[in-house]
């Protein structure tokens, strides 16, 4: 399954990013380009970006020609067909970012998407990430090898961990100093169907824990793009067990066993 776009966190403090148009879009734009610490720029300014907010269909098309001969990303507002990049709906937990993109289809979804996670997402998440943050020396000393890292995350992040980021407030250094050895494991996984949206909770969270998937040919590629993007994927008849360290998933089609 391919994408429409690659969403990217783009640092901007400091630099140009033009903007033209006028009006309560272009407007909208000016104060989201502040937040990020860009300087709102015009047309002549060397920039890599720049957001069109013009009304004006013909005056639109020409300015983002002449962007677009320059090199410059353009963001064209209300005109999808035009953008080379769109702004998503934010969630802001400083210095956690949510960003939610349709592509342009829809930004009325993505807002609505934006309102229901800001009513599921702790304000707490913020301090979370700065105390990761700090503790990043710690967590290396800690869990020297990559691997048993990502794993010790993974498995402290998951419901009801340690640093389980929609549960209480979790504490980085309590969690440092308790036993938190992640075991090698070995886990089958029998799918109920090759939709996507058929996978349970758990299933999802195992996929995208996983350090390696051992999956039968027929497994569809929209299920294995659920799983963690450096996972390694296996086809093979047969899962060889779980002498790796980490979460192995041995993953089929068919009828759940309970």
């Amino acid at each position: 399954m391919s994408w429409h776009s690659l969403p990217l966190f783009v640092r901007l403090a400091g630099r140009p990013v033009i903007l033209l148009g006028e009006g309560e879009a272009a407007d909208a734009k000016r104060r989201l380009l502040k937040r990020a610490g860009a300087l709102a720029s015009g047309e002549d300014a060397a920039a890599a970006l720049a957001i069109v907010a013009i009304e004006d269909e013909a005056a639109a098309v020409a300015a983002v020609a002449r962007l677009r001969a320059r090199g410059v990303l353009v963001n064209a507002v209300d005109r999808p067909d035009l953008c080379d990049f769109t702004l998503p709906a934010i969630v802001d937990r400083d210095p956690l970012l949510v960003a939610i993109g349709t592509g342009g289809a829809s930004a009325g979804l993505a807002a609505a998407l934006r309102q229901r996670l800001e009513t599921l997402l702790p304000a707490g998440l913020g301090a979370l990430a700065t105390g990761l943050l700090a503790a990043r020396g710690a967590i290396k000393a800690r869990y020297p090898e990559g691997g048993d890292r990502r794993r010790a995350l993974g498995a402290a992040f998951a419901p009801g961990g340690a640093l389980d980021p929609l549960g209480e407030a979790a504490s980085v250094e309590r969690w440092l100093a308790a036993d938190t050895a992640v075991e090698a494991a070995l886990v089958t996984i029998s799918l109920a169907s090759g939709d996507p949206d058929d996978l349970t909770l758990r299933q999802a969270r195992l996929l995208g824990q996983a350090d390696r998937i051992f999956h039968r040919s027929d497994v569809p590629a929209a299920i294995l793009d659920r799983a963690r993007a450096d996972a390694v994927r296996v086809a093979c008849d047969r899962a060889p067990g779980a002498a790796a360290p980490g979460l192995s998933i041995d993953l089929s089609l068919g009828m759940p066993t309970g």
